[in-house]
């Protein structure tokens, strides 16, 4: 998912980084690693939408927004795959799980999923299109169930869109003993009826149930399997194997020798380091608190992620080991001059008090100039069947940081999250909050090199932060309506809550650097897309800051009336801009007709002429630059 033996970075980190390249540069590591120890086929990547932060499988995927997940799925699978499935460092890649397992009434895994079609069209049908244009042959269906029929099962989603829309001429995979659970899902009598249900819908392959090796022979023999069918399934699942070389020799990838010399090397760790590092999200920096000196500061770590090699490198590492790792404690030892300044205090467990811990803390802390206070989720309160009611840092943990608050040193938070967190009290009125994911092997390292300005904090939340975790699912991509508020004051008879503001905390896209950027002059402030022509949009970034900064600024647009109510913003580019201080620098962005496409109200790709609103920004919800143009008619008026 995240790396073999080096383990990168959780997906979802990676996705902070909005850099598609760092992605497959990772997976292609993954691949190479495991590969050498005879490894054919990922189940990754994950390419499912989350917008509801309850959902615990958000940590596995690219977040909330369709395009930035699109990129993130080709660059992963291209990574996986390599440039020759038939080379000895290529893993054959599966984006799963088909379809909107994401969309999780409640976020609660395993749960109904009630989505339109027009919302499966247009948000978490794109990333798994992206993945196989970038040359995906496998797909595993997922748990759930799409208008009353399993994604198992489903001909519709398999047979019409996936077989016969997209082309699509790879195998697809039943999810772990998912075609057993049409049975649960009361959608078969019993596991004959659930074998024969999975196969003539087109899941060619089942996982671990053994159903098929079961119940298959018997239904070909009473004709209700075609063998054409089963044909069919064994020459998918055949034609893949050749092109992976394992019909010439199938443990070709295993080699002992080989592996010594491509798993867990130096050049692997120095990638995980710095890929981890631009995955660190700057949210605050309240009177310029960070970077911290590394030298001349009693500094006092707290919490229960401050030290100890658990909980650094996120669910689903099978093969990475927590011994391999590097703590906190230990990345800012080795970052600092002195390190017997370096005071590791544990403060609480994670989801429970520790006797006597808050006022240990406390003590350290009155006798420091600076708490780094590292808190948040553990590993195993993300992943699979952890889901969340509540996007709230654990009790124990929120006692802990409203202590240290009333110390008055000053307080850095290091959050450790797999997904968006609704935080509140002492945590948010910290001066300075990093959020630091699930990093993998490197984690001391990486936040280390931010903490002390080795590296400029550069990457942006790939999910909304709500004000409060009733709010999920949030996302910032939201329909208009018609009330829409303005999300500042609570208007009567609008959209908003009457004991909490409507929109953001954090917004998508918002992530501080350690200058100060400014945005100016958008060019053309207002202008006509001709019907086959291009619009160039460019604006000036400034850094008014003392510091370098890299700045990823963001092309957002909103159709401003359509035969269909489009989002009140949609991402539609993203670049990144290395900025010296006082230095300015111009960002251009191109759009064509093909990127104000949206589906019709016969859900067929379509665009219309009239007036678009556009902004340049550092966020989904901030100002930035923004103007408007206007799509001209096919005929130029």
């Amino acid at each position: 998912i995240h790396g073999y033996r080096t383990v990168f970075p959780v997906p979802l980190a990676e996705a902070a980084s909005f850099d598609p390249w760092l992605a497959q540069r990772t997976a292609r590591v993954a691949a190479t690693e495991a590969a050498a120890m005879g490894l054919d086929w990922t189940f990754a990547p994950v390419v499912d939408i989350a917008r509801d932060a309850r959902w615990g499988r958000a940590v596995e995927g690219s977040g909330e927004d369709v395009l930035l997940g699109m990129h993130m799925a080709a660059a992963r699978v291209k990574g996986f795959q390599g440039s020759a499935l038939s080379a000895d460092d290529a893993v054959l890649a599966c984006p799963k799980h088909l379809a909107a397992y994401g969309a999780a009434e409640g976020g609660l895994d395993y749960n109904t999923v009630d989505v339109s079609e027009r919302t499966l069209r247009e948000v978490y049908f794109p990333p798994f299109q992206a993945a196989f244009e970038a040359g995906a042959l496998t797909t595993m269906a997922a748990f759930n169930e799409l208008s009353g029929v399993p994604a198992t099962a489903n001909p519709w989603l398999i047979g019409q869109v996936l077989r016969r829309e997209w082309g699509f001429g790879g195998f697809v995979v039943s999810d772990y003993t998912a075609d057993r659970e049409l049975i649960a899902h009361g959608f078969a009598a019993d596991a004959r009826e659930a074998a024969r249900r999975a196969f003539l819908a087109g899941v060619d392959m089942s996982m671990a149930s053994g159903l098929y090796l079961e119940h298959l022979p018997d239904l070909v023999r009473k004709g209700e399997v075609p063998l054409a069918r089963l044909d069919q399934a064994v020459r998918r699942v055949l034609s893949i194997k050749v092109a992976l070389g394992l019909f010439d020799d199938p443990f070709r990838r295993f080699d002992r020798e080989r592996a010594a010399t491509r798993v867990f090397t130096p050049a692997h760790l120095a990638l995980a380091r710095e890929v981890a590092g631009r995955c660190i999200v700057l949210l605050k920096n309240d009177g310029d608190l960070l970077p911290l000196a590394r030298t001349g500061r009693r500094i006092a770590l707290i919490g229960p992620f401050a030290e100890g090699r658990h909980d650094l490198v996120g669910p689903w590492t099978l093969f990475g080991h927590d011994a391999e790792a590097v703590d906190l404690a230990s990345g800012v030892r080795a970052a600092v001059t002195d390190p017997s300044q370096i005071v590791t205090v544990k403060g609480s467990e994670i989801e429970r008090p520790l006797s006597g811990g808050i006022e240990e803390a406390v003590t350290v802390a009155k006798r420091s100039d600076v708490v780094v206070l590292a808190i948040g989720e553990g590993q195993s309160m993300s992943g699979e069947a952890q889901s969340r009611t509540t996007l709230a840092i654990p009790a124990a943990q929120q006692a802990l940081a409203e202590a240290l608050a009333r110390t008055g040193t000053p307080m850095v938070v290091v959050l450790k999250n797999g997904r968006a967190l609704a935080l509140e009290g002492a945590v948010l009125q910290a001066p300075a909050i990093l959020v630091t994911w699930f990093l993998g092997s490197q984690t001391g390292h990486a936040i280390a090199d931010v903490l002390f300005g080795a590296r400029g904090p550069s990457a942006r939340l790939p999910v909304s932060f709500p004000h409060a975790s009733g709010q999920a699912p949030y996302y910032y991509a939201r329909k208009r309506t018609g009330r829409p508020g303005n999300g500042l004051r609570r208007e009567p008879f609008t959209t908003h809550y009457r004991d909490a503001r409507h929109g953001a905390r954090f917004p998508f896209g918002h992530g501080l650097t350690y200058g100060r950027i400014e945005y100016s002059d958008l060019d053309p402030g207002a202008a006509v897309l001709a019907w086959d022509g291009r619009l160039t949009l460019r604006a000036t970034l400034t850094n008014r800051g003392r510091r370098a900064a890299e700045e990823v600024a963001q092309l957002y647009i909103c159709d401003v009336a359509s035969a269909v109510t489009r989002p009140v913003r949609e991402l539609k580019g993203y670049q990144r801009v290395k900025l010296a201080p006082g230095a300015s620098a111009q960002v251009t962005f191109t759009l064509q007709r093909k990127d104000l496409e949206f589906l019709g109200p016969n859900l067929k790709p379509t665009v219309e002429p009239g007036e678009f609103r556009v902004w340049i920004a550092p966020s989904a919800e901030a100002e930035g630059v923004s103007g408007t143009f206007v799509l001209a008619e096919a005929d130029g008026s």
